[in-house]
Formats: C-alpha cells, sequence, structure tokens
C-alpha cells in the first residue's frame, strides 16, 4: 500500500506541477492582450479562450496533486478534533459514499463529452478565432483518472490510519508563504 500511495503522490505531483507552467503562458497572454488592446486600440481574437483553456486545465491537472497534499476543503472546525482513526474511517466512508461516485461520473461524462468534440472537432464559441478546444475536452477524462488513481492512494492512507491509529506523512515539496514568513521572523528574532 505504501508503494501505491508513493507512487500516486509522485505522478499526481508530476502532472500538477508540469501543467502548473501553464500559468506562465496564461500571463504572457493576457499581458499581451492587455498591450495591444489599450496601447494600439487592436484586441486580439483569442485572448479570452487562452485565459479560459489555461486556467480550466490548470484547475482541473492540479486536483490530483492537491488531494495527495491535503489541501482541499474541508471542515476542519469538528474533523480536527477527532481522534486520527475517527478521522480516517469518516474519509473512508466518504470517499466511498461520494468521492468516487463523482469521480467516476466525472471519467465516464468527460469521455462521451471529449469523444463527440474529438468528432466534430470542436471550436470555441466565445471568439471569432474559432479556437480548437476538443483536445482540452480530453483534459476532463485525464484529470479524472489522476483523481481516481490518487483517491485509492487515499484509501490506502485511510486503511494505514485506522490500522496505526495515526496519519501517514504527506511529502511536503511546497509551503504557503505566510509559514514561511513566519519561519523567517522567528529566525531573525531568534538567531541560533
Amino acid at each position: 500500500m505504501v508503494r501505491f500511495i508513493h507512487f500516486a503522490d509522485h505522478l499526481s505531483a508530476w502532472f500538477g506541477k508540469t501543467f502548473g507552467w501553464l500559468i506562465i503562458l496564461m500571463t504572457f497572454g493576457m499581458s499581451y492582450e492587455v498591450l495591444v488592446r489599450y496601447f494600439f486600440n487592436s484586441p486580439t481574437p483569442w485572448a479570452l479562450d487562452l485565459s479560459f483553456i489555461a486556467y480550466g486545465t490548470i484547475f482541473m491537472m492540479g486536483g490530483a496533486y492537491t488531494l495527495s497534499r491535503g489541501g482541499h476543503v474541508r471542515g476542519d472546525f469538528l474533523y480536527r478534533t477527532w481522534s486520527p482513526r475517527v478521522q480516517a474511517s469518516v474519509d473512508l466512508a466518504l470517499y466511498f459514499l461520494f468521492f468516487f461516485p463523482g469521480i467516476l461520473a466525472l471519467i465516464f461524462a468527460g469521455w462521451k463529452y471529449a469523444a463527440r468534440s474529438w468528432r466534430y472537432a470542436e471550436v470555441s464559441v466565445n471568439s471569432p478565432a474559432g479556437v480548437p478546444i476538443y483536445q482540452f475536452k480530453t483534459v476532463i477524462v485525464a484529470a479524472g483518472v489522476l483523481l481516481l488513481i490518487q483517491g485509492i492512494a487515499q484509501v490506502c492512507r485511510c486503511l494505514i490510519c485506522i490500522r496505526d491509529g495515526s496519519w501517514m506523512e504527506v511529502e511536503a515539496d511546497v509551503e504557503e508563504t505566510e509559514e514561511l514568513l513566519i519561519k523567517q521572523a522567528a529566525h531573525h528574532s531568534h538567531p541560533e
């Protein structure tokens, strides 16, 4: 189980971090649009599509990565007061009641939408540029598969926690800016 958890975490992290670089493409695209629109009075016909496609892809492909790092929203005001075994038991039940049915629906519906979109080479109706979007509908299926794999890893985490009474440590590869600033301030006020 532990090897599968590590595999899923690394897979999710690779996809999340790789697709995260789309933020640079989106930033340059939007910056270019602002420049040509407001300084040269010549807006682009593709900028809106670029922002939708890039942001949607980042959001979808980052979901499994966020799940692997425990970054999704939960009702912590109750959850944090429970013992790890109770937390894991509730999580386990919720994965089977809500998460897996939702993710499977995402995969199957996404497959249908993507297949139909590929069949007629769908283009965006939001702009006159006719930007092709059929390839981006495939992201729905890919994100669903990644979430399914990561969800199975999360179930393994729950089972380990129920057995051992403590949560398996989540790999820490990113840290909130506020936490970094607090650590820096503490280090500067109390140097060793």
